[in-house]
């Protein structure tokens, strides 16, 4: 089972298959419960839980341990409200890549939870067996989002056209491999 991550205003809780059958379900009150926090007057809601997760419901209940591989609920914790989650879409990939997303409900954003979600979120995945690196994408046109990723320590690394959204930035971040240094072993140097 994936451990709770703590940051300064922040408990970020994994999300279990008990959460998203509740949610899909539309069962509030278990949803609360086991999350242990309030949900936002919008949760549950079918189409929130379907931008959130990448896989429909049929492919998570099939291997739910690589498909919720990383996903947290960020509740706030000086109230115990549920201000977001952080998603990966699936655990590493055969070359140790997971993509992260994430969400802050709208009357929640601008007040840094996305950065200090992401960023626990995107430093715990870099110490996972098998993980090489996080990416993610955002729209060129998505300044917000672009600000967030550069506060989680990921450089942009290439983009693509998207029939939709238009130009996609593509983001990464590595993780560190502990090799010589300037004649030093031990020290960390980025891939």
């Amino acid at each position: 089972m994936e451990s709770v991550l703590h940051t300064e205003r922040l408990e970020m809780v994994p999300i279990t298959m008990t959460i998203v059958e509740a949610m899909l379900g539309g069962r509030r009150e278990v949803a609360e419960k086991e999350i242990g926090a309030r949900l936002p007057d919008a949760w549950p809601g079918r189409a929130l839980v379907e931008r959130a997760f990448c896989a429909d419901l049929e492919a998570i209940r099939a291997d739910p341990e690589f498909r919720l591989w990383g996903d947290r609920v960020m509740i706030r914790r000086d109230d115990r409200r549920v201000v977001g989650s952080v998603v990966f879409h699936g655990g590493p990939d055969s070359e140790g890549v997971v993509e992260v997303g994430y969400g802050v409900e709208q009357d929640l954003q601008r007040q840094g939870y996305a950065t200090e979600g992401t960023r626990a979120a995107v430093e715990w995945a870099l110490t996972q067996p098998r993980v090489t690196a996080v990416r993610a994408c955002t729209p060129s046109w998505h300044l917000a989002s672009r600000r967030v990723l550069e506060r989680c320590g990921m450089y942009l690394a290439g983009s693509h056209d998207h029939d939709m959204l238009g130009e996609l930035l593509e983001y990464e971040r590595r993780a560190a491999t502990a090799t010589m240094v300037d004649g030093f072993p031990g020290l960390r140097a980025a891939r």
